[in-house]
């Protein structure tokens, strides 16, 4: 099968053919569609996430169909559509799985950075992490739905009743809980890049009430601030936002150093929180939210072999929404 292949050498992908993936005891093989170019791939790819398999397939937002089922796979048929989320596997027996925190694991696989991914023409993955779709989504638009709509469904879950909420990083995974978030009545403030009108444009039309660059001041105080980006100096410009028991989420697995700030930033009980990874709790109860919400999915669609391109541009911020690869 044709992949596209990181080999830890240098910052772009090999398009090569290599062995197609056989299915072993509970795990799909899988006929991929599509696959989101993630964030989290370039943290990667440019070597700020440590130890990934070499070499790597990446990619962790997949959508596909089961082309064959391996021993013991129970509730997924041969032709079924499938998607493949970030947490592709957990031990089932540390004191976090047992405790219902299995995002937390001790010694868990991650699609796209420990297991081969989706930039390529088939995968297997265990098929006890591997999600039904909404039928409403085409396998292009499902695709973000597998990260960018998990993480930031997660993200949006840790800011509590918060009615006004502010986003920092209008991408991805911004452009979809803007909508939930809307939809369940809250009022949304996203900041951007400094400049970045077309971010700014699609933040208001999906219904922000505001939309600004992230070093303008906030036009009301925040109960909440869901940060995307990976830029650490956001989190003391959200803490000045956030009224006294708000709390900041970092939505993001990676983030630059976050900068000295004074502690009357952080007074009057404010907290900074991470989201790390996701549970399969999780991912069923946004596939069912994302069936009953009509989602509009902002995507930009390339071609499997040009993926160092779609890469390029998510770095160089020229992506409004969601980059997608598409196998056919």
């Amino acid at each position: 099968m044709r992949a596209m292949v990181f080999d830890g050498t240098a910052p772009v992908l090999r398009d090569v053919q290599v062995p197609d993936p056989q299915p072993s005891a509970g795990q799909l093989l899988i006929d991929i569609h599509a696959c989101g170019v993630c964030r989290t791939d370039l943290h990667v790819i440019d070597r700020e996430l440590a130890c990934p398999k070499q070499p790597l397939i990446p990619g962790h937002e997949i959508v596909g169909t089961v082309a064959e089922l391996g021993a013991g796979v129970s509730g997924f048929q041969v032709g079924e559509r499938v998607g493949v989320p970030w947490t592709g596997h957990t031990c089932g027996h540390c004191h976090y799985c047992l405790g219902g925190h299995e995002n937390l694991c001790d010694e868990p696989g991650f699609t796209g950075y420990t297991i081969d991914g989706g930039y390529a023409e088939r995968t297997v993955a265990d098929s006890h992490y591997c999600f039904h779709l909404p039928e409403r989504y085409s396998d292009v638009e499902a695709a973000p739905l597998l990260c960018a709509g998990l993480i930031g469904y997660r993200t949006l879950s840790m800011a509590g009743d918060a009615q006004r909420i502010g986003i920092y990083g209008f991408g991805a995974a911004a452009h979809i809980v803007a909508q939930v978030a809307r939809q369940q009545g809250r009022s949304i403030y996203a900041f951007t890049r400094h400049g970045d009108v077309n971010a700014q444009r699609l933040a208001l039309r999906l219904g922000a009430c505001w939309a600004g660059g992230s070093d303008e001041a906030a036009p009301a105080e925040l109960d909440a601030a869901l940060i995307f980006a990976s830029a650490g100096a956001l989190v003391p410009a959200a803490l000045k936002a956030v009224a006294k028991g708000g709390v900041v989420v970092c939505g993001g697995i990676h983030m630059s150093n976050i900068p000295s700030f004074p502690y009357d930033l952080l007074w009057g009980e404010r907290r900074i929180c991470s989201v790390a990874n996701l549970t399969r709790a999780d991912g069923r109860a946004f596939m069912q939210l994302a069936d009953g919400i009509p989602l509009e999915i902002e995507t930009h669609r390339y071609a499997l072999s040009k993926a160092n391109r779609a890469l390029s541009d998510l770095r160089d911020g020229r992506i409004t929404g969601a980059a997608v690869l598409c196998m056919r």
